[in-house]
């Protein structure tokens, strides 16, 4: 591994954001024709096949939070890059967070970037600190990225949850089992409407009943010359809602805390 160089370093978040965006899209693209496979199942009756099929999506949207999440530590990065670059062996508390979720979560995504930009951390900041965040010894890694990187089968109502949402968006008239008495449709796995129809529509974002603890924390620190224009030269999307035209521009950092709990509402 050669030497720390900051130009490289900041051409590799650069390229791994971009990368995390794209996977995303990728993956979001698969989960719309997935849902709308699950919405002919549900019309169907065939509930045991939609269910299976089910489990598999709620798997990926917690993988693609996962990514977003690494693209928003990535970003981070970027905005306090000053900080990273600093000749320490450990990293500021500023971009600690960022830097310890990244060594710990980047091999378990398919994303080529995120590995090599781990590499490059786990260089700068020695084998002892890497050996220790890979551990979570330092107990630096963020909560948010180890749960979504635990693995198990969701729960039968959080399938039910996102069987209803489809349902719903695409047409289809389905009750979940446990509702059925109330409803009084009769009939295993619910009822469809006669002569109902899958329409070509797109998904609602979810409510997903995953337990998810407080956003990273970013300290208060002042903006660095020239910020607002790397914002714009980065590319940097918006995942939140537009600010009003009037007061003043959001600087990096606050953009990134509004994404952070956005993200967490999730």
């Amino acid at each position: 591994m050669p030497p720390w160089n900051s130009a490289k370093a900041k051409v590799q978040l650069r390229l791994s954001v971009q990368r995390l965006r794209i996977s995303q899209q990728k993956k979001e693209a698969q989960a719309k024709s997935s849902r709308r496979d699950i919405a002919l199942l549900l019309e169907k009756g065939k509930i045991e096949s939609a269910r299976v099929k089910v489990e598999a999506i709620i798997n990926e949207d917690i993988h693609v939070e996962l990514l977003e999440l690494l693209e928003l530590y990535c970003e981070l990065l970027i905005a306090r890059f000053g900080l990273l670059d600093q000749n320490t062996r450990e990293p500021d508390p500023g971009i600690s967070e960022g830097v310890c979720s990244i060594i710990f979560a980047a091999q378990r995504t398919e994303v080529k970037e995120m590995h090599v930009l781990r590499d490059i951390l786990m260089h700068k900041y020695g084998r002892e600190f890497s050996a220790a965040t890979m551990e979570n010894r330092n107990q630096c890694v963020s909560e948010r990225v180890i749960k979504k990187l635990v693995i198990e089968t969701p729960s039968p109502e959080l399938v039910d949850a996102y069987l209803g949402e489809i349902a719903k968006a695409y047409g289809v008239k389905w009750t979940p089992p446990s509702s059925q008495s109330q409803d009084n449709h009769g009939g295993e796995g619910g009822v469809k409407e006669p002569g109902s129809k899958v329409l070509e529509a797109p998904l609602p974002a979810y409510t997903q009943e995953v337990e998810i603890t407080q956003a990273p924390k970013l300290p208060d620190l002042p903006p660095t010359e020239g910020d607002d224009e790397k914002s714009k030269s980065s590319g940097v999307k918006s995942k939140g809602t537009d600010s009003p035209s009037e007061g003043p521009p959001e600087d990096d950092f606050a953009a990134l805390t509004r994404r952070f709990q956005a993200l967490k509402k999730r």
